[in-house]
């Protein structure tokens, strides 16, 4: 039986309560959320059923963005409105965007051999969690020969065309290539989500979500504050993680590392550092954004980059909504996700290489690490925040020696 609802003030501090708990304790990444979600909201608390929670993961799986961040942003729409929605997301989000945000500030503390075996710790700790991310998605999303064949000629797709345009390229490839090749047994049964989003204010929603993604490059080519240039970045990272919080590193990558912003060391130490935090891996955009400094001020840059990296996820959702139970009978939508998703395999297959590899594996303990590291994820199930714990460790360890 599905609980009652409260008052709306009320609901929105139940809302708010909840997430936050969640957020400082929900470890091993957006599978792992889910679980936590399911137990927290369908069994203790009963905001809603079974099928309806099934209903609504399927949906946030289906859209680009971070599908735990918007299954909770829907969980709290769905239980205490507008206001509901954006306390779950901030309670969810706020504890590791702070621990990542006090990172990033005292990094100047991390100049010495320890501090620099810490960091070099974090990096090998990325090629582990990037290797198993990608094996584990290859089984899921390649489980024949023409989405392995779909993710192979994303991987040439982005070593041919660098940067963000090869992404977006292998993608469209992936999806043009889904819809000719992936539609075998595409029918499914669905109910529709209930949540209360007209149809009018979806539409909405989809057209700001369309012309920030076009409208945000343009104004940064007419006007290139840096303002204006971060929030187009992080943007159009947000728009473009199809399969998993993972895929955000070669997006991000391609946007701040490769423009100079951030140098690949501090790149990828943040986001070794992610993986030691409970919540969203999207909140590695905070340190990120903390690092770039924007207009010289660090905090801006923090909140600009989180704020925005999560935005298009979220306008995404609130469109599909009205029409996901009729989107998702179409075999053509079915198939074209299939094989994008197949595409996201190769694209972050190609950065496991470039640049978490190259950066970080430089010799055999590297490798020997990087590989217990994996061994420890994909074989024994360690959660991600303890191999994080084990390879930092180990990191100072050779540096002493």
């Amino acid at each position: 039986m599905v609980s009652k609802k409260p008052s709306a003030y009320s609901a929105c501090g139940d809302v708010f309560w909840a997430f936050l708990l969640l957020g400082l304790t929900s470890f091993g990444g957006p599978v792992a959320h889910l679980g936590y979600f399911r137990t927290e909201f369908v069994e203790r608390r009963r905001w809603l059923s079974e099928q309806d929670y099934a209903d609504l993961v399927a949906l946030c799986q289906f859209l680009p963005g971070p599908a735990s961040s918007q299954v909770g942003f829907a969980l709290g729409l769905m239980r205490a409105g507008y206001l509901g929605a954006i306390a779950a997301w901030v309670a969810f989000t706020l504890p590791s965007a702070s621990v990542l945000v006090l990172f990033a500030l005292g990094s100047s503390m991390f100049d010495g051999p320890l501090g620099q075996g810490l960091i070099h710790g974090l990096k090998v700790t990325a090629v582990a969690i990037v290797a198993h991310a990608v094996w584990g998605m290859a089984r899921n999303l390649c489980p024949d020969a023409r989405r392995a064949g779909i993710a192979l000629a994303a991987v040439f797709a982005v070593v041919f065309i660098s940067g963000p345009l090869g992404q977006v390229v292998a993608i469209s490839i992936g999806a043009i290539a889904g819809m000719l090749l992936c539609r075998a047994g595409s029918g499914v049964e669905v109910r529709d989500v209930p949540v209360p989003v007209s149809a009018r204010v979806g539409n909405l929603m989809g057209l700001l979500f369309i012309f920030l993604l076009f409208g945000l490059p343009f104004l940064a080519w007419v006007s290139p504050t840096d303002v204006v240039v971060v929030l187009d970045a992080f943007y159009r990272a947000g728009a473009l993680v199809f399969g998993g919080g993972h895929v955000v590193l070669p997006l991000l990558e391609s946007e701040v590392v490769a423009s100079g912003w951030v140098s690949a060391e501090e790149f990828l130490t943040g986001y070794g550092a992610t993986q030691a935090v409970p919540g969203p891996l999207f909140t590695f955009a905070a340190y990120l954004g903390w690092v770039i400094a924007p207009l010289g001020d660090n905090l801006l840059g923090a909140v600009l980059a989180l704020a925005t990296i999560f935005i298009p996820g979220m306008l995404l959702l609130v469109a599909v909504l009205p029409h996901w139970g009729q989107l998702r009978r179409w075999r053509n939508t079915q198939a074209l996700m299939r094989g994008a998703n197949a595409a996201v395999v190769g694209i972050l297959g190609a950065a496991l290489y470039q640049p978490v590899w190259t950066s970080a594996i430089h010799g055999s303990y590297d490798f020997a690490l990087a590989l217990a590291g994996f061994v420890l994820l994909s074989i024994w199930k360690v959660p991600a925040w303890v191999v994080v714990g084990i390879l930092a460790g180990a990191g100072v360890l050779i540096a002493m020696l």
